[in-house]
């Protein structure tokens, strides 16, 4: 592991005005077998400001993922692909199982607002979002949402550790780290690039819209563009296409009563019959059939 700055001499919590909750670990066990609760259950959460001197190391992985929101001042985390600087407005996500360390900026210490998870699906999420010790410091384009939901655990957490209370953080806490998930702000420059090119396909839907031309509107190559697209969706653009015309084509399907032609044409398809079987590659149905389904 990358060595850290030293902290002798800190303290890991005990701030004026702090909010800690931890759950008795023979609670914790208790939730993580219940059927309720065992995909997520927050064993710590807080709220420390000005945290002068705060920091952990983590030679000994622990078995929960540690989120922490910087809403003021500086910070710093160390896993082992490097040291990290942590500003105000971005958040700090440590997988399990996985040494660590992070502590407060000594001129200009954090306030922060922070939880621990444990659960069956926590590291497969984790994983899938890209939440990895490689990558452990995001940027949030909303932190007012995220603290929001923050400070929803923890006024669960401060009620009781009762099954109801704990299944009640534990929706707040699915909540954020989705909300982090889909947050990309974490790209910088790039990642408002591929929003706006998002944009530009939601407001286009019915065009055959390039690479070439997208790229060209960012002022980026066409690999380049496509790489940052995918990395940034999941899809390749012309997929990504297909997935908002048939987004479209759904909607007209369930709340009109055109026929099929004028709703292929609708969505930009001249092809009915090649409309078709696209909508059926990805939902399995024919339009025809998908209309007659029940829904709702």
């Amino acid at each position: 592991m990358t060595a850290v700055t030293d902290l002798s001499g800190v303290i890991p919590d005990g701030f004026p005005g702090q909010r800690m909750l931890v759950v008795p670990r023979p609670r914790v066990r208790e939730a993580l077998a219940h059927p309720g609760t065992s995909h997520l259950v927050v064993t710590d959460c807080g709220y420390f400001p000005q945290a002068h001197s705060h920091g952990r190391v983590r030679q000994s992985p622990i078995p929960q993922a540690v989120v922490i929101l910087c809403v003021k001042g500086k910070g710093w985390c160390v896993t082992a692909a490097g040291r990290f600087a942590v500003t105000a407005g971005q958040v700090i996500i440590l997988p399990p199982h996985q040494a660590h360390s992070y502590g407060a900026d000594s001129d200009d210490p954090w306030t922060l607002w922070w939880l621990h998870l444990d659960g069956s699906d926590l590291e497969g999420f984790l994983s899938f979002a890209g939440m990895t010790i490689s990558a452990p410091v995001r940027t949030l384009s909303d932190m007012y949402a995220t603290v929001s939901l923050v400070a929803e655990v923890i006024q669960w957490m401060e009620r009781d550790t009762t099954d109801s209370s704990l299944l009640a953080a534990a929706g707040a806490a699915w909540h954020l780290m989705a909300l982090l998930a889909s947050d990309r702000a974490s790209a910088g420059g790039t990642s408002n690039s591929i929003e706006r090119a998002i944009d530009y396909l939601r407001g286009h839907v019915t065009q055959r819209i390039s690479v070439t031309d997208l790229a060209a509107m960012a002022g980026l190559s066409n690999s380049h563009f496509a790489a940052l697209f995918k990395g940034h969706t999941g899809l390749a653009v012309l997929n990504y296409q297909t997935q908002l015309r048939m987004a479209s084509a759904r909607e007209l399907l369930d709340t009109t009563t055109q026929p099929v032609e004028m709703i292929a044409h609708s969505v930009g398809y001249e092809d009915s019959f090649y409309f078709a079987r696209q909508f059926k590659k990805i939902h399995g149905l024919t339009p025809s059939v998908y209309r007659k389904h029940d829904r709702g």
